[in-house]
C-alpha cells in the first residue's frame, strides 16, 4: 500500500493580498497560497508537512498551468527537502472538486492505496494529525480530520429581512470538517466519478464519498490546524509558527 498526497493549490483566493496600486495596478494580486509566512510561501510549508512523513509516497499538486514551471524552480532552489519525495504537478481547474479530480485520473494507485486530499493553506499541520488520519483510513477506507464544535450552533433560514433562527442543533453531533482527509483511491475515485457524471458540486472530499454511500471516520484534528484565508488568519498563523520554533 502506498499514500498518495493531493494539494489542490490553483485557487485565485485573493483576500490575502491587497490591491495592487501604483505602476501594479490593473494586475492580479498574488494568490494566497503564495503568501509568504515568516519568509516562505505557505504553500512550501505545507508541502514540508507532508514531505516529513514517512508513509507519504508521492505528492500531486494542483496548479493553474502558467504557475507550474515557475513553482516548480522555486522548490528547486528554495525547498529541496520538499523533492525528496516524488512531486508531481497537475493542471487544475476552475473548482477545487476539478483540481483534484484531475489529480486523481493522472495518478497510478491500486484501489486500496489512501489518497490524501490537504487544503494549500493549511501550513499548520502536524505529522501526528497527518499519521492517524492515514491510519483511519486503512481501517475504514474514509476519514478525515475534525474538531467538535465549541459554539452553539443554530440553523437558520436566509429571508429578505435577514437570518431567522430555525432550530438549535447540539454541539455534540456537529464537527468541524478539517484537513487531510484521506480516503481508500477506489472510494474516492468512484466518489468523484459519481459526481462528475451527476454534474454535482460538493463542498469537499467527504461530502462526495457520504453522497456515494460510504461511512467517513473522524479522527481529532487542532484548533492550531486553521486554513488560512484572511489577514487575521495571517497574525495567528505567524503567532503559531513562531511558537512551535521554540519548542
Amino acid at each position: 500500500m502506498k499514500v498518495v498526497v493531493i494539494i489542490p493549490a490553483a485557487g485565485l483566493g485573493t483576500r490575502m493580498a491587497p490591491v495592487p496600486a501604483g505602476d501594479q495596478a490593473g494586475k492580479a494580486p498574488p494568490s494566497k497560497q503564495f503568501t509568504e509566512l515568516g519568509g516562505t510561501p505557505i504553500l512550501i510549508h505545507t508541502l514540508r508537512k507532508f514531505a516529513g512523513v514517512m508513509a507519504v509516497g508521492e505528492i500531486w499538486i494542483a496548479l493553474r498551468q502558467n504557475q507550474i514551471e515557475g513553482f516548480r524552480s522555486r522548490l528547486r532552489s528554495q525547498a529541496k527537502d520538499v523533492l525528496k519525495k516524488k512531486v508531481n504537478f497537475v493542471p487544475g481547474g476552475e473548482h477545487r472538486q476539478q483540481s483534484v479530480h484531475n489529480a486523481l485520473k493522472a495518478i497510478s494507485a491500486t484501489p486500496f492505496d489512501v489518497v490524501l486530499v490537504h487544503d494549500a493553506v493549511r501550513p499548520l499541520v502536524t505529522v501526528e494529525i497527518i499519521e492517524e488520519v492515514i491510519a483511519a483510513a486503512e481501517k475504514y477506507d474514509a476519514a478525515i480530520a475534525g474538531l467538535p464544535a465549541v459554539d452553539t450552533v443554530k440553523q437558520v433560514e436566509r429571508t429578505a429581512n435577514g437570518a431567522l433562527i430555525k432550530a438549535t442543533i447540539p454541539r455534540a453531533s456537529v464537527v468541524m470538517a478539517q484537513t487531510p482527509q484521506g480516503f481508500r483511491y477506489g472510494v474516492l475515485k468512484k466518489a468523484f466519478d459519481e459526481a462528475e457524471a451527476d454534474g454535482f458540486l460538493g463542498t469537499d472530499e467527504a461530502s462526495l464519498v457520504e453522497r456515494s454511500g460510504h461511512e467517513v471516520a473522524v479522527v481529532m484534528g487542532s484548533p492550531r490546524n486553521i486554513k488560512i484565508t484572511a489577514p487575521s488568519d495571517m497574525e495567528l498563523a505567524e503567532f503559531y509558527l513562531k511558537t512551535a520554533r521554540r519548542h
